[in-house]
Protein backbone atom coordinates (compact mmCIF):
# COMPACT_ATOMS: atom_id res chain seq x y z
CA UNK A 1 0.00 0.00 0.00
CA UNK A 2 1.28 3.36 -0.80
CA UNK A 3 0.11 6.22 1.61
CA UNK A 4 0.09 9.84 0.27
CA UNK A 5 0.20 12.91 2.68
CA UNK A 6 0.23 16.33 0.81
CA UNK A 7 1.34 18.74 3.17
CA UNK A 8 1.47 21.36 0.40
CA UNK A 9 -1.66 23.48 -1.38
CA UNK A 10 -0.56 22.09 -4.71
CA UNK A 11 -2.56 19.70 -6.11
CA UNK A 12 -1.23 16.08 -5.35
CA UNK A 13 -0.93 14.63 -8.41
CA UNK A 14 -1.86 11.24 -6.15
CA UNK A 15 -2.87 8.55 -9.07
CA UNK A 16 0.85 9.09 -10.47
CA UNK A 17 3.11 9.27 -7.36
CA UNK A 18 1.35 5.81 -6.85
CA UNK A 19 1.93 4.79 -9.89
CA UNK A 20 5.59 5.02 -9.55
CA UNK A 21 5.80 4.17 -6.05
CA UNK A 22 4.37 1.15 -6.74
CA UNK A 23 6.83 0.38 -10.03
CA UNK A 24 10.05 0.88 -8.00
CA UNK A 25 8.22 -1.33 -5.32
CA UNK A 26 7.87 -4.27 -7.31
CA UNK A 27 11.26 -3.98 -10.00
CA UNK A 28 12.86 -4.22 -6.29
CA UNK A 29 11.08 -7.11 -5.14
CA UNK A 30 9.62 -5.60 -2.04
CA UNK A 31 6.34 -6.37 -0.48
CA UNK A 32 5.96 -3.53 1.76
CA UNK A 33 3.93 -0.64 2.45
CA UNK A 34 5.52 3.36 1.69
CA UNK A 35 4.54 6.24 3.29
CA UNK A 36 4.83 9.79 0.72
CA UNK A 37 5.12 13.11 2.53
CA UNK A 38 4.90 16.61 0.15
CA UNK A 39 5.95 19.50 2.08
CA UNK A 40 7.02 23.07 1.75
CA UNK A 41 10.01 24.17 2.04
CA UNK A 42 10.46 25.18 6.23
CA UNK A 43 9.27 21.76 6.85
CA UNK A 44 12.39 20.37 4.60
CA UNK A 45 15.05 22.28 5.97
CA UNK A 46 14.18 21.85 9.41
CA UNK A 47 14.07 17.72 8.93
CA UNK A 48 17.03 18.29 7.29
CA UNK A 49 18.55 20.10 10.26
CA UNK A 50 17.34 17.99 12.97
CA UNK A 51 18.17 14.56 11.32
CA UNK A 52 20.79 15.20 8.74
CA UNK A 53 22.79 18.43 10.90
CA UNK A 54 22.50 20.66 7.14
CA UNK A 55 20.60 23.77 7.72
CA UNK A 56 19.02 24.14 4.23
CA UNK A 57 16.32 23.30 2.22
CA UNK A 58 16.86 19.65 -0.12
CA UNK A 59 14.75 18.30 -2.22
CA UNK A 60 13.98 14.58 -0.90
CA UNK A 61 14.25 12.80 2.65
CA UNK A 62 14.03 8.82 3.44
CA UNK A 63 13.34 7.56 6.62
CA UNK A 64 13.01 3.87 7.25
CA UNK A 65 11.42 2.15 9.70
CA UNK A 66 13.38 -1.64 10.09
CA UNK A 67 11.20 -2.34 12.90
CA UNK A 68 7.79 -2.93 11.40
CA UNK A 69 8.28 -5.61 8.70
CA UNK A 70 5.23 -4.31 6.74
CA UNK A 71 6.43 -0.72 6.31
CA UNK A 72 9.56 -0.25 4.49
CA UNK A 73 9.33 3.81 5.39
CA UNK A 74 8.53 7.30 4.21
CA UNK A 75 9.55 9.52 1.33
CA UNK A 76 9.48 13.29 2.24
CA UNK A 77 9.36 15.45 -1.34
CA UNK A 78 10.24 19.19 -0.97
CA UNK A 79 7.24 20.19 -3.42
CA UNK A 80 8.52 23.50 -4.04
CA UNK A 81 12.26 22.63 -4.06
CA UNK A 82 11.50 20.00 -7.03
CA UNK A 83 9.59 23.05 -8.76
CA UNK A 84 13.10 25.14 -8.97
CA UNK A 85 14.68 21.90 -9.98
CA UNK A 86 12.33 21.04 -12.54
CA UNK A 87 12.83 24.82 -13.93
CA UNK A 88 16.29 24.30 -13.78
CA UNK A 89 17.10 20.99 -15.24
CA UNK A 90 14.42 21.98 -17.80
CA UNK A 91 12.04 19.13 -17.59
CA UNK A 92 8.70 18.80 -15.96
CA UNK A 93 7.41 18.58 -12.77
CA UNK A 94 6.14 14.82 -13.47
CA UNK A 95 9.67 14.00 -14.33
CA UNK A 96 11.13 15.44 -11.25
CA UNK A 97 8.82 14.30 -9.50
CA UNK A 98 9.63 10.65 -10.55
CA UNK A 99 13.18 10.99 -10.20
CA UNK A 100 12.65 12.40 -6.76
CA UNK A 101 10.76 9.61 -5.17
CA UNK A 102 13.01 6.57 -7.17
CA UNK A 103 15.51 8.30 -5.30
CA UNK A 104 14.26 7.89 -1.98
CA UNK A 105 12.84 4.94 -2.50
CA UNK A 106 15.97 3.37 -3.93
CA UNK A 107 17.65 5.14 -0.26
CA UNK A 108 14.81 3.04 1.73
CA UNK A 109 16.12 -0.17 -0.09
CA UNK A 110 19.58 0.26 1.59
CA UNK A 111 21.02 2.18 -1.40
CA UNK A 112 23.08 4.60 -0.39
CA UNK A 113 25.44 7.28 -2.71
CA UNK A 114 27.24 8.73 0.12
CA UNK A 115 28.83 5.32 1.22
CA UNK A 116 31.55 5.22 -1.80
CA UNK A 117 32.38 5.84 -5.46
CA UNK A 118 31.27 2.89 -6.44
CA UNK A 119 27.59 2.55 -4.19
CA UNK A 120 27.06 6.05 -5.64
CA UNK A 121 27.67 4.52 -9.57
CA UNK A 122 25.57 1.19 -8.81
CA UNK A 123 22.57 3.57 -7.18
CA UNK A 124 22.31 6.34 -10.25
CA UNK A 125 22.42 3.68 -12.60
CA UNK A 126 19.90 2.03 -11.15
CA UNK A 127 18.07 5.19 -10.69
CA UNK A 128 18.39 6.22 -14.39
CA UNK A 129 16.80 2.73 -15.65
CA UNK A 130 13.79 3.15 -13.51
CA UNK A 131 12.98 6.54 -14.76
CA UNK A 132 13.82 5.32 -18.38
CA UNK A 133 11.24 2.49 -17.46
CA UNK A 134 8.55 3.95 -16.11
CA UNK A 135 8.74 7.03 -18.63
CA UNK A 136 8.49 4.76 -21.35
CA UNK A 137 5.28 3.83 -19.89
Amino acid sequence: MIEINNQTAATSLNFFKKKVANYCLEKLAIKKNVSIVLVADKKIQELNKIYRKKNKITDVLSFGDWNDKNFLGEVIICLPQAKRQAKKYKTNLKQELTRLLIHGILHLAGFDHEKSKQEEKKMFKLQEEMICSISAK
